[in-house]
């Protein structure tokens, strides 16, 4: 009997990957990665995902009858920066404090020990590429060259995207930085805030271009749309026929019109070289939309509550996923490391990816119920939440806490934390339970690299003393605090 039971939850927890290699037999190499992180997309903007919206994004709504789309998938914060480090390390940015946004000056917050996706893939042979909007900290070797706004061309850095796993980058600091063009380390160009997004998709399909089919490669590429400046080109203004219905902005409609253009540029691109039958795409954003908040959802980006950080998400890979199929399990943007590691047989160290969960099992439909056993949610203002199945609980800064359950009340509108106690221990004692092991999936505990706290007065921790391998850096509260406060600015972030 024992014998039965150990060969059944043996074959349970190999069919996944069972099924991976069943379904590369026909593919002689490893599949390539293409990351389309819009800027500011909210979940209710595509007509795919929210059928009332007078946007236009024909690119994406497309691609979600050719792929599988997730109603329920996450980004790791509801800002830019601390989602753009979940992304790239697997890792929830709350471990190394980072609640705000980063400035043209900033340091980097991923150290080039830590391992990201880029880096993992080129050790399995993957060209790799960022090509868009950084926003993780660069260390300029002039501190002092230029302003916030402008820094001057020549100006060369180090610890940016090379130092982390890609082999070529061409982009920019962050909105507020729109117009320096960086290239590999150094600047290489001023252009006006309009021109930037268009020479991004450019050089996107430039490098695409360039690839060979059989030799696999990674396209991390962050647009900087719709978020601000919005600024159309020509060749889009006025031509959408799109409507903002929310903030009745007149060029919002075109800006992010253009977005979808470029994204399908990078289709057009991989037709063309005869690579998109052995490439997995998956195109999310990188939090709620800016000041626009779309129902049934609650608020928008910064918050903790559903708007802040739930995200259109549709990923297409021929032959592996079913076309049209709709997945309504609990998905988060950090699970690319999981995901990659999986496809390519790369093993994780255990310092790295520690809140990164493989999609494989979401993506050929082998899993029931969901492959996440929970997920943590964080607002601009440091607030953190818990989410498991329906359950929702969340730790405001201040101290007071709410729980939701989504599956009643998807618009968070009736807290049920009185009624609930027992519901609420539970999830307590596992945040806690992830605070304390470093990391919320399977393996040797990890440090964190910021005392988090959700008990007494509900506020985050303090950083901790630094060592020359630490993660954020020696960031001041006032730092943190600034960072913060900017996070708040729609220019900065």
């Amino acid at each position: 009997m024992k014998r039965e039971l150990l060969l059944t939850l043996t074959s349970l927890l190999l069919a996944p990957l069972a099924a991976l290699h069943a379904a590369d037999a026909t593919s002689s190499t490893k599949p390539n990665i293409v990351f389309v992180l819009f800027d500011d997309m909210g979940y209710g903007q595509p007509q795919s995902f929210n059928a009332k919206s007078a946007l236009r994004t024909p690119n994406l709504d497309k691609f979600a009858t050719q792929g599988m789309r997730f109603t329920d998938a996450h980004t790791a914060a509801a800002v830019c920066t601390p989602t753009r480090y979940g992304v790239l390390t697997g890792r929830y940015p709350s471990r190394i404090g980072q609640f705000g946004v980063l400035t043209t000056f900033s340091k980097p917050i991923i150290p080039p020990g830590r391992t990201t996706v880029a880096s993992l893939l080129k050790l399995q042979g993957y060209a790799t590429a960022c090509i868009g909007k950084w926003h993780l900290g660069m260390d300029w070797v002039d501190d002092k060259a230029g302003d916030e706004k402008v820094v001057p061309i020549g100006a060369k850095m180090t610890g940016g995207p090379n130092a982390l796993g890609f082999d070529y980058f061409y982009g920019f600091t962050h909105a507020r930085n729109i117009g320096t063009i960086v290239e590999q380390d150094h600047v290489v160009a001023h252009v006006e805030a309009v021109e930037n997004q268009p020479l991004m998709a450019k050089k996107a399909v430039e490098w695409l271009d360039q690839r060979k089919a059989g030799d696999p490669f990674f396209l991390y590429y962050p647009l900087g749309i719709p978020h601000e400046p919005i600024v159309p080109s020509d060749e889009f203004a006025g031509k959408s026929g799109a409507k903002d219905l929310v903030k009745k902005d007149p060029k919002y409609g075109d800006w992010l019109f253009e977005g979808d253009a470029f994204f399908g540029k990078i289709l057009e691109a991989l037709e063309r070289n005869h690579l998109a039958d052995n490439t997995l795409i998956i195109v999310t954003s990188d939090n709620g939309a800016e000041h626009r908040a779309y129902e049934p959802l609650r608020e928008s980006k910064r918050s903790i509550y559903e708007g802040g950080h739930r995200v259109p998400f549709v990923v297409r890979w021929p032959g592996k996923v079913k076309p049209g199929s709709v997945n309504d399990h609990t998905v988060c943007l950090n699970d690319l490391m999981a995901t990659a590691a999986e496809i390519t047989g790369a093993k994780i160290p255990d310092n790295a990816g520690e809140d990164s969960v493989s999609l494989i099992p979401e993506l050929l439909g082998t899993t029931k119920d969901g492959t996440r056993e929970a997920t943590i949610h964080q607002s601009a203002a440091g607030d953190l939440a818990i989410r498991q199945g329906p359950w929702k609980l969340i730790f405001h800064k201040g101290g007071n806490r709410e729980l939701f359950n989504l599956q009643t009340d998807l618009s968070e509108t009736k807290d049920v934390l009185a009624a609930n106690g027992e519901v609420a221990a539970k999830l307590t004692a596992l945040m806690q339970k992830y605070i304390a092991n470093g990391r919320s999936t399977p393996g040797i505990a990890q440090k964190n690299d910021f005392d988090l706290s959700i008990t007494g007065g509900g506020g985050r921790g303090k950083g901790k003393k630094k060592s020359k391998t630490d993660e954020a850096g020696e960031k001041s509260e006032a730092e943190r605090a600034r960072e913060m406060a900017l996070a708040a600015d729609a220019s900065f972030d």
